[in-house]
């Protein structure tokens, strides 16, 4: 592995920028991806979030913009990556503005839920990096704002969450509208056949880069278990957020209503919790985000089309309020928590209908997750790394009417363990 930035062949303003930023050991992906990158060749990108994939890709496109200098022609852009989410194409944005601080590029985001006014103007102009979601791209697409006849490179991040929101169609729209001679990169954590029939439409003679993240970040997750009864969920969270060592908590709930309600009742009990899920405007989720970051916020609840445009630093606690309906879901979930080598703390509460979709994340992830009957018995909230108090000793726990739910679980084995460091790790 390279030991530092300087031997991946970057130009100075950039090496400039990235020690600005204090990064100083690239991570594998970044080690492996590069080189091939800046030596202009296709990609195929299989990495979860967290592995600092943003940075191998927005590095050698900045590299390839300072080195051939020129500007982008009004209503083109040069380079275009396509996000998922709103938040996610922000940040994206946001990498490339640090990254770029020395070489002098535009970048432009363009995105829904936010005026057609300045992406219009910005389009007009041309734009070197232009980070858009799918629609609002084809918006103006359509309206004949930007063309893409003129791009150099195309970026597709995370792919298999384009697919669960339904964007493959408007994907393969926008990619008649880009030139043959490209460069072409493609992310995404899983290849589901759909994706990667995109991905053999998208690149030509691609380099393929598969990482794991490290075991570390993995092992730094505490994972814990509530089994409770549906309509006990709010109140065990209001206990748990009282805790002092809740400093910065992430709440998922499976619904945009769900997360409403969950806002309403924290509230209600007097702490201060906001909500971030598809029906909110850009503005309200800018501000939830914002209030998130500083610290002003000290909840943050949302759904999981939000899930992974969301990174954000020493986050304490992920609390899945409900378990999600496809088990991959979860490992996206738990790995806003315990990033760049910190610890962290996941809980999840089940009830008896959820017992499904626990058993699904545990036949994912090769491990029994260490469990408390919340029903029968007391708690105590777990240090990050610590193990977790109450757990499961192997025996169906007593509790009234809950034979059948307990001794559903009654031969697992108990202890703490951490997400399996394959294919779907934590990060």
């Amino acid at each position: 592995m390279t030991d530092n930035f300087t031997t991946l062949g970057l130009a100075e303003p950039i090496l400039r920028a990235i020690a600005h930023e204090g990064y100083t050991t690239p991570t594998p992906i970044q080690t492996r991806a590069i080189p091939h990158l800046l030596a202009g060749r296709d990609l195929l990108g299989i990495a979860q979030t967290g592995t600092g994939k943003t940075a191998a890709f927005a590095l050698p496109i900045l590299h390839r913009l300072a080195k051939s200098g020129g500007r982008a022609l009004p209503g083109h852009c040069r380079v275009l990556v396509l996000a998922p989410t709103r938040e996610l194409a922000t940040q994206i944005a946001d990498s490339f503005k640090a990254y770029g601080r020395h070489v002098g590029i535009s970048v432009a985001v363009v995105i829904g839920g936010a005026s057609y006014g300045p992406q219009t103007k910005a389009l007009a102009r041309g734009v070197d990096v232009l980070v858009a979601t799918p629609g609002r791209l084809l918006d103006h697409i359509e309206a004949r704002v930007v063309r893409l006849d003129k791009t150099e490179v195309v970026v597709l991040d995370e792919a298999d969450h384009m697919l669960d929101l339904g964007f493959l169609v408007p994907i393969r729209r926008i990619l008649k509208h880009l030139p043959a001679q490209r460069q072409s990169l493609f992310f995404s954590a899983t290849m589901p056949k759909e994706i990667r029939a995109l991905a053999d439409q998208m690149l030509r003679d691609p380099v393929e880069v598969a990482i794991v993240p490290l075991a570390t970040t993995v092992a730094s997750v505490t994972q814990q278990v509530f089994l409770i009864e549906a309509d006990k969920k709010r109140q065990l969270l209001v206990e748990l957020l009282g805790q002092p060592n809740f400093t910065r908590t992430l709440v998922f709930t499976r619904t945009k209503r769900g997360a409403d309600r969950v806002v309403a009742h924290l509230e209600a009990a007097g702490l201060a919790a906001a909500a971030i899920h598809g029906n909110k405007s850009q503005g309200q989720r800018e501000k939830a985000l914002a209030g998130f970051k500083s610290g002003r916020t000290r909840v943050l609840v949302a759904t999981d089309i939000a899930a992974r445009g969301i990174d954000v630093d020493n986050v304490t606690h992920v609390v899945n309020f409900e378990l999600p309906h496809v088990p991959e879901t979860y490992v996206h979930r738990i790995g806003r928590t315990a990033r760049a080598g910190a610890a962290g703390i996941a809980i999840s509460f089940c009830d008896g209908e959820e017992q499904t979709l626990l058993r699904d994340i545990e036949r994912l992830t090769r491990q029994t997750l260490p469990s408390v009957d919340r029903r029968t018995s007391g708690w105590k909230t777990p240090s990050a790394g610590a193990k977790p108090a109450n757990h499961r000793s192997g025996r169906g726990a007593p509790g009234r009417g809950s034979n059948r739910w307990s001794n559903q679980r009654s031969n697992q084995r108990s202890g703490p363990r951490t997400v399996n460091a394959g294919r779907y790790a934590a990060a």
